[in-house]
């Protein structure tokens, strides 16, 4: 950084409307409008307030603007960093030159470029955040409270928030109407020259073999008018026994070459979308990865929906490509690409590799997560400028009696850009050696001989539910929203309770069922697709000037068809009691939604035979997809009675509660006696559960006996999984470690859980070393390996470092482990002289420094440049 410069970062907006009513002024409480912080009857003017968190922030920056000469704005280049831009000018009120700075990665050909050619603040783009503000808080704070009235209290409404969740629900609902079909089909093994050749039957008595393709996603059943053969399991069995000792002949060979291009470079949605595909990273996990990585220098911008490259970009891209795959693997001419995204904005690059030349992964220094996104970005970059691949496809018809057997083959003549990057694919090389399917040479008359024939059984899938990848795909196609919201927006779906995430799929609650049904019903346009996307298309207009910001918000407010009126007329009509239930079809019986969470309300047949009313808890983890007639008879008839205890010769129960289903160990004498409880494994099905699978679980916790230091040890397991506990006594805090791989819960002894309790605890949130390599010499601290949430790593003391990508816990050396630390250490202390460096004499400034710098020391996206005299 030039010397003068003092860079200090704003965080983020330092203005925005009130959160809550401890935020508003109390000069302004009495008015009608402060709750939702949008004067409605004068011009939709908004109420600004600082909030708690960003105080300290704006006493910083005042106080350095004291003795600076000009203040330049380097906020984002988007619609959130003009008005970052602009509410600091209101703000702060600078009476010196105030210019406006952009740049899009964070090095130093950028940031030099940038402070030679500024510019005046685009108010457009500001009147269109704020115009997007205060439509985004008017939909939420206006259907919010009628929410909470007539369904339940903290539930929350958006603009697309309440769009993407009725996604989610209508896919849910097409889950529940799916019915299952089963069909049948052959599959053979023929051989030529001992090269195995798989082939299906196609075809029997001039008819098509129904398959897979023949059947609605949506129904599950045959689409109407197909006229396809649906096999059963009796017709392709007796198929099997008719072919299997014929003579099968090749009927025809049709080869036809094909190409396949390059995908674009990333975009906001499309990183998103493979991250959480290749590396299952969450969008606000990749959002914060990619953040880490602009800031450090060595990508581009991660906000953007545009594909273009800048002709920088395409010369190292084509560099990289010679240098790495030779001249025969570069496309003829650089090449660009167009965004087929609806309303995409254009207003920056796609995400790239930073600077004129392009760092490979190896020699950027980054390790686990921060380096497996870095290469992907990478990958994706280099492959756009790479020759298309070249492939023949193979269709070989064999005909036998009066069947028809197909086997397909794909040659690979030219894997072109396949040598950097295959889109869904984590592995280049196995993709490349899997998109493969080698067939021997095969001429029509050829005579094969069969080595098996079988009968193949499947059954029709409902439709997937919306992983978060396909979710933001779904909402960029239909031009909801902005990419760079999607994580958020994601993120609030799940905090709010409208959606679970198990297994990278997002599945609905029942929470969402009730409220999407009230909003289809008295607010259906602001749940529809296509009317969110006019208003993203509305939206971008204004931040063009075509369309006024005022007018617009006057529209869809006020009036007989604005949504104050709607909702005023509406609010009366609706009976909440409806509204706090979910009927799901094929169920025989009402769910209810209450305070503690939904609940079953139906019959059930008690011990006389007679149906009496019924009512009992839904655990958590179940969604409306999941519930089916056994899970309600379950849950209405009550406990069940697996028998006797062995030992105590008390009942032992299966129950259900909001957490699952659990066993129980009698029957409580009084309240405050609560019995033994054990909840079931997600691995042990109820229909299934023994007495003596209960027991075991009801043996829990195991008194393994007492520790040599005093105090005694149990086995127990937790939300976590088990582990071994030692309770010291003495008023000590217990100490615990969770059990390995290899340990058994029901059958580990003292002296292995003394050996697990040895094991230092020092890992980030209490984890347990899985190795300890020792003292390094001329060290003090032990280095241990740990398993974290983004991987495996080493730590010493209060330094930590990734392992490298598939270097396992038992293969990393001390040497190694030391390596790791030097480099980290190094790096940490490069941050921190650069943090010195730029830190004045006075103690304010110091503080001003620590508070503000990244931990990398590098530039912020979001920030004021304050240029002080040189001679400070």
């Amino acid at each position: 950084m030039p010397k003068g410069f003092q860079v200090i970062a704003s965080m983020g907006h330092v203005r925005d409307l009130p959160k809550g009513a401890s935020e508003i002024p109390a000069a302004m409480k009495k008015e009608k409008w402060s709750r939702i912080g949008v004067n409605t009857a004068e011009d939709f003017e908004p109420l600004y307030v600082v909030p708690k968190d960003k105080k300290k922030v704006v006493r910083e920056l005042k106080s350095a603007l004291k003795d600076a000469k000009e203040v330049l704005l380097a906020t984002d280049e988007d619609r959130e960093g003009e008005s970052i831009s602009w509410h600091l000018l209101e703000l702060l009120k600078p009476k010196v030159p105030t210019k406006r700075m952009v740049f899009h990665e964070i090095t130093k050909q950028a940031i030099t470029k940038a402070l030679q050619k500024t510019r005046d603040l685009d108010m457009e783009l500001v009147h269109a955040q704020e115009t997007r503000r205060i439509l985004d808080r008017l939909v939420g704070y206006t259907l919010s409270p009628l929410l909470w009235k007539k369904v339940a209290w903290g539930l929350s409404a958006g603009r697309v928030q309440s769009v993407s969740v009725r996604l989610l629900v209508k896919r849910e609902r097409e889950r529940r109407a799916f019915q299952r079909a089963s069909y049948w089909d052959l599959k053979t093994i023929l051989e030529k020259n001992n090269v195995p050749i798989e082939a299906r039957l196609i075809n029997y008595a001039d008819q098509k073999i129904a398959k897979g393709s023949d059947f609605d996603e949506k129904t599950g059943k045959l689409k109407v008018g197909n006229k396809s053969n649906l096999l059963k399991e009796k017709e392709a069995k007796e198929l099997v026994t008719l072919l299997a000792a014929d003579k099968w002949i090749v009927k025809s060979v049709d080869k036809k070459p094909t190409i396949r291009k390059p995908v674009p470079p990333f975009t906001t949605s499309t990183l998103q979308q493979e991250a959480n595909r290749k590396m299952r990273l969450s969008a606000r996990e990749t959002m914060r990865c990619a953040q880490g990585l602009y800031e450090r220098g060595f990508i581009t911008y991660m906000r953007t929906d545009s594909v273009n490259l800048s002709e920088q970009a395409i010369r190292a891209s084509r560099k990289c490509v010679e240098l790495r795959y030779g001249k025969d693997y570069l496309s003829e001419a650089p090449r660009q690409f167009a965004s087929s995204t609806r309303n995409a904005q254009e207003a920056h690059e796609a995400i790239r590799p930073a600077g004129e030349t392009f760092r490979a992964p190896n020699d950027t220094g980054l390790n686990g997560r921060d380096l497996a996104l870095y290469e992907l970005i990478w990958k994706r970059t280099v492959a756009s400028q790479m020759a298309e691949a070249r492939l023949t496809m193979l269709s070989v018809d064999i005909s036998v009696r009066d069947a028809i057997f197909r086997a397909s083959g794909k040659n690979i003549d030219f894997p072109g850009f396949f040598r950097a990057y295959v889109e869904g694919s984590d592995d280049p090389e196995v993709a490349l050696e899997g998109q493969e399917i080698v067939l021997p040479v095969l001429n029509v008359g050829d005579v094969l001989s069969p080595k098996s024939v079988d009968a193949m059984g499947h059954e029709t899938k409902p439709p997937a539910r919306y992983s978060e990848a396909s979710l933001v795909k779904t909402l960029e196609k239909e031009g909801i929203g902005r990419p760079s919201t999607y994580a958020s927006i994601i993120g609030t779906i799940v905090d709010r309770g409208y959606a679970s995430l198990s297994a990278n799929s997002l599945a609905p609650t029942f929470t969402a069922f009730a409220v999407t049904s009230l909003l289809e019903e008295h607010f259906p346009d602001l749940v529809d697709t296509t009317f969110t996307a006019r208003m993203e298309s509305s939206l971008d207009e204004i931040s063009s000037g075509t369309v006024q910001w005022l007018p617009y918000l006057e529209s869809f407010y006020k009036g007989r068809k604005g949504l104050a009126a709607q909702v005023d007329k509406r609010e009366g009509d609706i009976d909440g009691k409806a509204y706090r239930k979910v009927d799901l079809e094929g169920i025989p019986c009402t769910v209810r939604i209450g305070s503690n969470g939904p609940w079953l309300e139906g019959k059930r047949i008690n011990e006389e035979g007679e149906e009496v009313d019924a009512k009992g808890n839904l655990p958590i983890d179940i969604t409306p997809g999941d519930l089916d007639e056994e899970k309600v008879k379950q849950i209405l008839d009550g406990p069940s009675d697996l028998g006797n205890h062995p030992d105590t010769g008390e009942k032992v129960y299966l129950r259900f509660g909001p957490w699952g289903p659990f066993v129980q160990l009698g029957e409580a004498l009084d309240k405050k006696e609560k019995p033994r409880r054990a909840s079931l494994p997600k691995n042990i099905k109820t229909q299934e559960l023994s007495l003596d699978e209960a027991v075991k679980l009801l043996s829990l916790p195991r008194l393994l006996g007492e520790h040599p230091d005093g105090g005694t040890i149990e086995a127990r397991t937790g939300q976590f999984g088990p582990y071994v506990v030692w309770d010291k006594g003495n008023g000590e805090k217990p100490d615990n470690r969770s059990l390995k791989k290899e340990d058994d819960v029901y059958e580990i002894d003292l002296k292995r859980a003394i050996e697990l309790l040895a094991i230092p605890k020092l890992g980030r949130g209490g984890r347990m070393a899985l190795r300890d390599l020792g003292v390094p010499k001329g060290g003090e601290e032990n280095i241990h390996v740990y398993n974290g949430p983004y991987g495996l790593y080493v730590k010493q003391g209060k330094i930590n470092a990734s392992l490298p990508k598939g270097k396992g816990a038992e293969e990393i050396t001390i040497e190694e482990a030391i390596q790791l630390l030097e480099v980290k250490k190094s790096s940490k202390t490069s941050s921190t002289t650069k943090k010195k460096s730029t830190t004045t004499k006075k103690k304010s400034t110091t503080t001003k420094k620590k508070s503000t710098t990244t931990k990398t020391g590098r530039l912020r996206a979001s920030q004021v440049k304050v240029i002080k005299p040189k001679d400070k």
